[in-house]
């Protein structure tokens, strides 16, 4: 696919789903994103103080986790495409009168920031829906400081027989009935299948890390390799 055209691909499932966006995530994945998203957290290791940039931020769930974490003294960047996404996103910074928190719509392929500007990044389940992987990982790693941690939770390819193929299933049949039924979007769970089931298996996307400059990789398989936690620290 030609990287505009899966732009405006992705641009217009997101500024479609975004009002049911956060109750799909936890109905297709049996409410997993959530315990996969603290183990995250973990990784990132974020301080008080801390300046971080959560890009592909969506409604803004890591971001307003991360923002708990560094406190008033730091500051959390949650960048997204689609304003629409970022309208959830605004109202939960109000909801926790976050003022550390900046919500910005941008291209994760162009961060609109200097190099070196923070100490940590994360991008959750949005690495799969860019242009191009590696562009990305190179805009993260171009806005860290060195020694700065990446963490990326995303889809993954697991090679366990049977349990691989029942998961494709699921993906490909169930995921766009449920994005029918729950969210009245069969079309736009239908590409997120297909975004998920061309995205690179744990070591490929430990291979576009250390493309991209970063060392220290590691990597946290989730149930059975079905998503996956990649860390690297930028040199």
């Amino acid at each position: 696919m030609e990287q505009e055209t899966k732009r405006e691909k992705v641009h217009h499932v997101f500024q479609k789903i975004y009002k049911r966006y956060d109750a799909m995530n936890s109905l297709i994945s049996f409410n997993q994103h959530k315990t996969w998203r603290r183990k995250a957290d973990e990784l990132v290791a974020a301080r008080p103080g801390d300046h971080i940039i959560d890009v592909c931020c969506g409604t803004g769930d890591w971001t307003m986790s991360l923002a708990e974490k560094v406190g008033a003294a730091g500051r959390v960047v949650g960048l997204d495409f689609s304003d629409n996404m970022l309208k959830i996103a605004k109202m939960k910074q109000a909801a926790n009168q976050f003022e550390h928190v900046q919500l910005v719509n941008g291209d994760a392929m162009d961060l609109p920031y200097e190099d070196a500007s923070f100490d940590r990044a994360t991008i959750g389940f949005g690495l799969r829906n860019v242009p191009d992987y590696l562009t990305v990982l190179k805009e993260i790693n171009r806005v860290l400081r060195p020694g700065g941690t990446l963490v990326c939770l995303e889809t993954s390819q697991t090679k366990i027989p049977v349990y691989r193929q029942l998961y494709f299933i699921y993906f490909r049949f169930m995921m766009p009935i449920l994005g029918k039924l729950f969210a009245g979007s069969y079309k736009e769970y239908a590409w997120l299948n297909e975004s998920a089931s061309k995205f690179p298996d744990q070591k490929t996307l430990s291979k576009l890390f250390e493309q991209a400059g970063f060392a220290d990789i590691s990597v946290r398989s989730l149930m059975g390799g079905i998503a996956a936690i990649h860390r690297g620290i930028k040199a």
